[in-house]
C-alpha cells in the first residue's frame, strides 16, 4: 500500500453503521407466514460486521422486487446512523434478480473496480462460473456507501473480507469530502 492510501485509511471512520437488506422471496414469504427463517447469509454478514467493530443499524429481509428493495434501500439512506448498506442476493442472471437494477439509479458514482476485483477473486476460488457474477458497488447522494453482493455464503464471506471490510472507511472518507 503506498503512503497515500495509508493515510487515507488511518483518516477514515473506523466504526461505520450498517444497513444490511437480503434480498429473496423464499425467505420473505416464510418471514411473512410465521415460519422459521433460516438465512445464513444474512446472519454471516451481521457476525462479519460486528467482529470487525461495525454497528448493523438495521436488517430487513425483502423479497426479490425491484419497488420493495429501492423502499428499504431509500430507508438506509434516509437514515442518519446508516454509512453503508449492503445489499445481499438477487444478484444473478434470471429474469428475478432485479437487486442491481433497483439500486443502480440511486448511485451518484459507482466504483466499476469493485465488480471487476470481485469476480477476479470468484474466478480464483470458483473458476469460470465466476462470470455469471454481478455485484455493484458506489456512493449514493447522502455520501453513503452501498453494496450489491450475491447471497451465497461463499461469496458473502469472500467480500466482505477482500473487498468491503478494507475499503468501507476509505470509501467513506471520500465520498463524505466537501
Amino acid at each position: 500500500m503506498n503512503e497515500t492510501s495509508r493515510r487515507h485509511k488511518a483518516e477514515a471512520p473506523t466504526c461505520v453503521g450498517f444497513a444490511v437488506v437480503v434480498c429473496s422471496s423464499s425467505r420473505y414469504q416464510d418471514l411473512k407466514a410465521r415460519k422459521p427463517v433460516d438465512d445464513p447469509s444474512g446472519d454471516l454478514i451481521v457476525e462479519t460486521l460486528q467482529k470487525a467493530d461495525h454497528n448493523v443499524v438495521f436488517r430487513e429481509i425483502v423479497p426479490d422486487d425491484k419497488v420493495l428493495i429501492g423502499k428499504y434501500v431509500s430507508r438506509a439512506l434516509g437514515s442518519e446512523k446508516v454509512g453503508a448498506i449492503i445489499v445481499c442476493g438477487g444478484t444473478g442472471i434470471s429474469p428475478k434478480d432485479v437487486t442491481i437494477e433497483a439500486v443502480r439509479p440511486m448511485l451518484v458514482k459507482t466504483l466499476p473496480g469493485f465488480g471487476e476485483l470481485f469476480r477476479k477473486l470468484s474466478f480464483d476460488e470458483i473458476g469460470s462460473a465466476a462470470v455469471l457474477t454481478r455485484a455493484l458497488a458506489g456512493v449514493a447522494d447522502q455520501g453513503k456507501a452501498v453494496f450489491c453482493i450475491p447471497g451465497s455464503p461463499q461469496a458473502v464471506r469472500l467480500v466482505l473480507e477482500k473487498l468491503i471490510l478494507p475499503e468501507v472507511g476509505h470509501i467513506l472518507k471520500h465520498a463524505r469530502e466537501k
